[in-house]
């Protein structure tokens, strides 16, 4: 069995995305995070019977100058869930809401936020059962975190609510008496410390970034593929023009399809073109091209900025999951309680944002390579749409150029940054906010769109090849994605329905 151990500090993109895509691992806490989870509780339990303490025994908001009797503490706590729990729309993933808990189990474990022990043992379970809660989509403003959807959480730690267990959506309390588990009784500040915080997006972003990292990794394959197909110059890659505008980003695109493209038999270097072509006296028109358009000549200098934002968000987002993002903070060490503002989600937003905006223009670039390819007007030595059988009766690839099109489209749509639409509320106690879950979502749906893109045109790649059987003349990378998606997706010859095949294929590629 696989564990993830947890101290607080440890957490990392890749580690959170496995556990979530297997069921069988299991988390673990760290014992000395244990040992700063009882000491910071211990100090709030001491300190709290003479002190004004926000959350703990204040109300919340713009109520905070409202103090609550000894007596009606718990109640607070369990107020404070229900009356937030009230977000609407649809569910979003339950991959998310199991990244969140743990982004938010991991969070406690730095032994600043007040909670007790067993709390920490009690979201534990759920985590390690995958008793997962619906949180459903519309509700987050970002700021004092992601208070709606953490409720929606917290409520189901209550054992009330809705969750999905293997599968299945259940009513949380027939899920815990099936495993024989009893609902959590929030203990003082617990309620606070669990929904204040940005777990939701953080966890979101996490498995995006994963999911980004994925799909560049496609698109230089798809690039080199594409390159060769054209029988593209080679030194439009060489180390020397990468080391004269030397972009980390693009220095590492141009190396992979160096690299890539080293056993092809396709790519020309340049004195091919020097050898073929007797300068003439006067103007002269010559059949072979001089240079590529764009989205091939300019692969390391499209995807090199996308490579960093890539590098940039995920860098953030780790830093997020190893943070403390609650208020206010027990300090131990300091022995005293500091009111501020973790909670506010801008630099998850504003990095999720520029994700997002990094990922349509990787978008944009698949769908023009696919224009080239389809476009006989355009590329000059194809069919049009690729048609393998009859023009005129058969179509061939036509189809899924709309796709291609319409889902570029949409993907420039939600490009504009979220994090700029601030609206304040709570009684303009929050009066700037980040929008960073629904940010964080919207970039979700662009990745979506954008592994669309990338299975479409691998598609085409592979319809390319077979028309110009160069497939024993490609390099070893593209001879293997050839051979992978005509394990998956057979050529276009005559139209058929492809539904199916592009859901299957596309599962492949999302892996």
């Amino acid at each position: 069995m696989n564990k993830l151990i947890l101290t607080g500090s440890n957490l990392n993109l890749e580690s959170l995305y496995s556990f979530v895509k297997n069921k069988e691992h299991q988390i673990e806490i760290d014992d000395e995070a244990m040992i700063r989870v009882r000491k910071s509780r211990d100090f709030l339990e001491t300190e709290s019977k003479d002190k004004v303490i926000y959350g703990f025994n204040t109300g919340f908001g713009p109520m905070a100058s409202h103090i609550i009797g000894s007596g009606q503490l718990d109640e607070l706590q369990l107020n404070l869930i229900r009356s937030h729990a009230v977000g609407m729309g649809n569910p979003i993933r339950s991959e998310y809401v199991l990244a969140a808990m743990v982004v938010r189990l991991n969070m406690f474990l730095q032994g600043y936020s007040g909670v007790s022990v067993d709390f920490i043992e009690y979201i534990k379970v759920f985590i390690n059962n995958r008793i997962i809660p619906i949180i459903p989509e519309h509700g987050a403003v970002g700021t004092s975190g992601d208070l709606v959807q953490l409720a929606h959480i917290a409520l189901a730690l209550l054992g009330e609510g809705e969750v999905m267990y293997q599968d299945k959506k259940e009513n949380t309390s027939d899920v815990l008496k099936k495993l024989k588990i009893k609902p959590y009784i929030l203990k003082p500040k617990e309620g606070l410390s669990f929904i204040n915080g940005t777990a939701v997006m953080t966890a979101i972003s996490a498995i995006e970034c994963v999911k980004a990292k994925k799909i560049i990794d496609l698109e230089i394959n798809n690039g080199a593929f594409a390159m060769e197909l054209i029988h593209s110059y080679s030194d439009g890659i060489s180390e020397v023009l990468q080391n004269i505008r030397p972009h980390a980003g693009q220095k590492e695109v141009a190396r992979r399809l160096r690299e890539i493209l080293a056993s092809s038999k396709l790519i020309r270097d340049r004195k091919t073109l020097h050898e073929s072509v007797s300068l003439p006296n006067d103007v002269t028109e010559i059949l072979q091209s001089v240079q590529e358009v764009y989205s091939f000549r300019c692969i390391p200098q499209i995807l090199g900025p996308i490579l960093d934002t890539i590098e940039r968000t995920s860098s953030v987002v780790t830093i997020e999951m190893n943070s403390v993002t609650d208020n206010p903070i027990v300090d131990v060490a300091g022995g005293e309680f500091i009111h501020g503002g973790n909670f506010h989600g801008d630099y998850i937003a504003s990095s999720i944002d520029q994700l997002k905006a990094a990922m349509v223009k990787l978008t944009m670039l698949s769908e023009r390579r696919i224009n080239f390819f389809l476009n006989k007007k355009v590329n000059g030595f194809l069919p049009p749409f690729l048609n393998l059988n009859k023009l005129g009766l058969n179509l061939g690839l036509q189809g899924l150029q709309f796709v291609a099109t319409s889902t570029t489209a949409q993907s420039q749509s939600l490009a504009f940054p979220h994090h700029i639409h601030s609206i304040s509320t709570n009684a303009d106690n929050q009066d700037v906010v980040s929008m960073g879950t629904d940010a964080a979502l919207f970039a979700s749906k662009v990745i979506d769109n954008a592994y669309i893109l990338s299975t479409i045109e691998i598609i085409t790649l592979a319809q390319v090849a077979d028309y110009l059987k160069e497939i024993d003349n490609l390099s070893d990378s593209s001879c293997g994605l050839y051979k992978m998606i005509r394990r998956h997706f057979e050529k276009v010859t005559d139209d058929r329905v492809l539904v199916g095949d592009l859901e299957r294929l596309l599962k492949v590629i999302e892996g």
